[in-house]
Formats: structure tokens, sequence, C-alpha cells
């Protein structure tokens, strides 16, 4: 739920700007050749153990060293504030530009797990945590674009009972969890043809619920798998309308992303669209991602091969 700016006031998170995140601020920051870079690292090296700080006193690990705003040479070539979650993933730490905003850089990542936008008082010794977004998207952040840090929260909560990966090799010894289900059982009244189309490969679906953009419909998240030799195995990615529907909603976004979550493939869902395919070749041991969005809605099922 986006919240009015000043319900966001009313329910954001004070943090002390502690002695120990300023000494760190300053090392990175005095690493730097410019003047522009050096207050981009300070900043946003700050911004990370503001947010670092009240994960710790709400008892959800974290791991600042593991995350690419503690890595030294990513700072010369990178505008990177994030932190990481243990077994949860990246969280983008971004400080207040000016006004009612915050400016999310081109190189972030697409594999975030949400963004906390931070207001710095750094004469006061303060950092305000003002909200939260699940889709990081590069450009500018508006305030009214935000949720609670409430309801982060309940979001990391949510995470933390989602399966991490999806273990594909599996399917191949027909050892497949309950939630991938046969497809005749999601979506054989509209595509009676999908169990020839199919049929040497092993395919099995899941219904993805898109949460407030589709209330009371999921998608269909249909994946198949079909081994070429003893080390690469050819998928094919397919998204389709579920229940009653007869095509995807307009502008449904499906990516690929690598390991380190970089984007190597997407499509988009048009108008009248009844399903959306991806396919590529995988070796055994390589690890991936697809990541739906639509609109404020970012989901994402982790792979492993």
């Amino acid at each position: 739920m986006i919240h009015s700016t000043k319900n966001l006031e009313e329910k954001s998170i004070p943090v002390a700007i502690t002695q120990a995140a300023l000494k760190i601020a300053r090392f990175f920051a005095d690493e730097q050749v410019t003047p522009e870079k050096k207050k981009q690292v300070y900043l946003n090296t700050l911004a990370v153990c503001a947010v670092n700080d009240y994960m710790e006193m709400m008892n959800i690990p974290t791991d600042p060293r593991t995350s690419d705003s503690w890595n030294c040479a990513m700072h010369y070539y990178a505008d990177v504030a994030d932190l990481k979650l243990s077994g949860l993933g990246h969280l983008e730490c971004r400080p207040v530009s000016s006004g009612n905003l915050c400016y999310i850089p081109p190189e972030v990542p697409d594999d975030r797990i949400g963004v906390v936008v931070v207001e710095l008082d750094i004469e006061h010794q303060i950092a305000t945590l003002i909200g939260f977004a699940k889709t990081v998207k590069a450009g500018e952040l508006l305030f009214s674009e935000l949720q609670t840090i409430e309801d982060l929260l309940a979001y990391l909560d949510s995470l933390e009972r989602k399966p991490t990966e999806v273990n594909l090799s599996y399917w191949l010894q027909n050892i497949i969890d309950a939630s991938w289900q046969p497809i005749s059982e999601i979506l054989a009244p509209k595509t009676p043809q999908l169990a020839f189309r199919y049929r040497n490969g092993v395919t099995r679906g899941k219904l993805i619920d898109m949460g407030i953009e589709l209330p009371g419909q999921s998608l269909a998240l249909v994946v198949t798998l079909t081994p070429k030799n003893s080390v690469e195995i050819q998928l094919k990615l397919q998204m389709y309308p579920s229940g009653e529907q007869a095509y995807l909603p307009n502008n449904l976004i499906v990516k690929v992303l690598d390991e380190k979550g970089i984007t190597v493939m997407e499509t988009r869902a048009g108008r009248g669209s009844t399903h959306v395919t991806l396919e590529f070749n995988v070796q055994i041991g390589e690890r991936f991602s697809v990541n739906l969005e639509l609109g404020d809605i970012n989901i994402t099922e982790k792979f492993v091969i």
C-alpha cells in the first residue's frame, strides 16, 4: 500500500548516526579522488550504516562486509549503497537527494529486494528511515511512491518464509515440490495442446499471486527443461493467464537474471497477449532467477540447475 507523505513522516524511524558509522564513512570517502565522489560515498555509507543498525535492532541478520557498498574497488566506478540481508538478498539504502525524492542510479542491479530511503541530518547525527519501495528502478523515487518501514518489516518476514531456490535438476529425478503442478491442473481448460507440445521435457507450472495489481487473480509460470547432454539443459519459461482470464495483464515484464542479478533477457506482455516465452540454455550448477514486474509488484523466483 502506498502511503501519504504525512503518514510516512509519522511512521518514519529515527536512528542515531554512531561514531562507528562516521568513522567508516570517512574511511571510504577518504579513498576517493574528487570532492563529488567523496560526498557520494560518505552519504551512501551513512545511509547503509543507519539501515544496518536498525536491522540489528529488529534482530534481522545482516552481512555488510559482503555488500557491494563495503567493496572499496566498486566505489571507484559505481554508485553503490546496498546492505546484504543474510538469506534474503541485497537491500538498497539510498540517501534523500533533495526535497521529497531520492535518486536511484542506473547501475543498481535488478535483483535488489527493495530500497530504503534515508534522510540524513549529519549536524544532529540523526538518520531517519523515511520508507521503502519493493521495486528498484533507475531514476527519481518520490516519497509518494513509498511504503512505511513497518510495511518493510512485514515484507521481509514474507521473504523469509519463501523457499530460496528451486533445484531443477531434481525434476529430472521426479523430485518436485508440490507447489509446482502438472500444467494440466492449471492450464488444461484453455490450452489442451500443451501436453503434446512439452512431451519431450519435464514441465511444471506454478501459480503466482500478483497481489493488489490483480486482486483475486494469479498468473501461471510454466517451466520446461529438456536435457541436451550431460552438462547442458534447454529451458523454456512461459507466462500464462490463469482461471477465466484470457489474456496476460498489459505491461507485465518478465526478466531472466543471472547469478549476479544482471538482466540477461526480458520480454513484455502487450495488449491481448495470451502468453510470453523466453528460451535459453543453462549448465549444471548454474543459478538464475525469474523476475516478474507489474506496476509496483515485483516478484522473483530463484532457480539452480
